[in-house]
């Protein structure tokens, strides 16, 4: 008997292992096709090189596998499952004595394994495919659309200069009736050249565009330094090259330094150290609130001027209680206007002062709910893993049902009310509605009852996703509608 547990846990395994290879990779390739068709128009027209926007899905694909890795482990746990119960595997099974939940038990170990190897690699490799991704896709989005100059159209790419061609030979370089405004002075269009044709040809290194135009006129307006004469120039030329410089149109890569302290790109014990340095940095505000409302309110405080006016306020404690009138009117006239002026530019800096603590303290509260919130997730997507499989695999039990029909409809749907209830946590998380911890594990908070649920029904031979029993159910209502109609009648 237990040489066959053995022979049966080695083959859930396999029989998983197949489906899970599969789906993995069908949703991570869904997934980076989401991601190309958010940011093509991004993409197209910058020039990329083929090397680049390899390296672009490589480090996407890396930032993708932990949303990936929780769909495939629900998908192909259902597959597996249905196909046992398909084929009636699953009914030997139980007849001969094994419980489902002895069944599951080599799978669940491995799940367990799975996620502790995704933990790992939300920790380390997930903070240098963010670096590598998202400064990559930022120099792309920020990088200049290539140059394309068409025929009859202006064109602007090139800093300063305008450029106008009535028509462009077929050979792509011979170009006629050229109008280029030099805007480079920003003094608008008082520099114009006109030319009947030219020929376009970049420089070796790309560098450079160079217009060789043949039969021209250069016009050039304005005032003369120094003086107030307004002169126009006109010059002819039977050829003149044009030379424009590229290189603000060429991809730049920016330095990667730049984005190290963000938070996506660091691991646990790094958003640790950050959270702890902005816990200690939250507690000084106060401090710092207090330096600035030392100098304002010396009533109290620890300095010669504070304890003589709080003496001198005990001294007079009776006699303050007999002001029929308010303190200004104990002022003499001659000194109102300045105090009041002194007392409203105390309060304007004061204020001022306080605005600034306040909005220190608002940025500091925001990292602190991206770092604990990133934090949160490392351990919460890759509890997920362990989650969909206590979904998936008494789902497919139920259901009875392989392939990738039913099954798949079924991982969607619930993968879809994972994904809804974790960003719905992030978002409360983020406006500070939640802990950080709460939000994080909302969807596992709200699920894990339903995967224990599911699992108690799939022991007990659950119909809740069988044809029949709905049909049965129905027809029962039906004769208890028509014998209610009967009695009544």
């Amino acid at each position: 008997m237990q040489r066959l547990i053995k022979k049966l846990d080695w083959l859930i395994i396999r029989s998983f292992v197949g489906p899970f290879v599969v789906t993995f990779f069908v949703s991570l390739f869904v997934l980076i096709m989401q991601f190309f068709w958010l940011y093509m128009d991004e993409m197209i027209g910058k020039g990329l090189s083929i090397w680049m926007l390899v390296q672009l899905l490589v480090y996407m694909s890396a930032t993708l596998v932990p949303l990936a890795l929780p769909l495939s482990v629900l998908l192909s746990s259902i597959m597996t499952f249905g196909n046992m119960g398909e084929n009636f595997e699953l009914v030997a099974i139980k007849s001969s004595g094994i419980s489902l939940l002895r069944f599951m038990r080599p799978l669940f170990y491995f799940i367990v394994f799975l996620s502790g190897l995704a933990f790992l690699f939300n920790n380390n490799v997930i903070p240098v495919a963010n670096l590598k991704a998202l400064s990559l896709l930022y120099d792309v989005r920020n990088s200049k659309p290539t140059l394309n100059i068409r025929p009859d159209q202006f064109n602007n790419d090139i800093t300063g200069y305008s450029i106008h061609v009535g028509s462009k030979d077929e050979d792509g370089n011979t170009i006629r009736d050229i109008i280029i405004y030099d805007h480079t002075d920003m003094s608008g269009n008082n520099k114009v050249i006109l030319a009947k044709e030219g020929q376009m040809q970049a420089s070796p290194d790309k560098q450079s565009l160079v217009f060789k135009l043949t039969d021209g006129w250069r016009y050039e307006e304005g005032f003369e330094r120094g003086t107030h004469d307004y002169t126009q120039t006109r010059v002819h030329f039977a050829k003149w090259n044009k030379v424009f410089d590229l290189s603000g149109l060429m991809f730049k890569r920016t330095n990667e330094d730049m984005f190290k302290n963000a938070y996506q790109m660091m691991n646990v014990s790094q958003l640790s150290q950050n959270i702890d340095s902005i816990k200690r940095m939250r507690g000084r505000i106060y401090y710092t609130i207090g330096g600035h409302m030392q100098p304002y309110i010396t009533l109290g405080n620890a300095t010669k001027e504070g304890d003589k006016l709080t003496a001198n306020v005990k001294k007079a404690k009776n006699t303050l209680r007999k002001y029929d009138s308010s303190f200004l009117e104990r002022i003499p006239d001659s000194a109102r206007t300045s105090a009041l002026q002194t007392a409203i530019g105390n309060i304007r800096n004061f204020k001022s002062l306080m605005d600034v603590s306040a909005l220190d303290k608002k940025l500091q509260t925001e990292n602190y709910l991206k770092y604990d919130i990133e934090l949160q997730r490392k351990f919460s997507l890759s509890f997920a893993c362990i989650l969909l499989f206590l979904i998936g695999a008494p789902l497919g039990a139920i259901i009875r049902k392989g392939g990738l029909g039913m099954p798949l409809v079924i991982a969607v749907v619930f993968f879809m009310i994972f994904h809804i209830l974790n960003i719905t946590g992030e978002k409360l998380a983020k406006a500070a509605s939640v802990a950080p911890w709460l939000g994080m594990w909302m969807a596992t908070l709200i699920l894990l009852p339903l995967a224990f649920w599911l699992i108690n029904a799939s022991r007990n031979d659950s119909q809740i996703f069988a044809k029949e029993a709905y049909v049965r159910l129905w027809r029962h209502l039906k004769t208890l509608w028509a014998a209610k109609k009967d009695t009544i009648a």
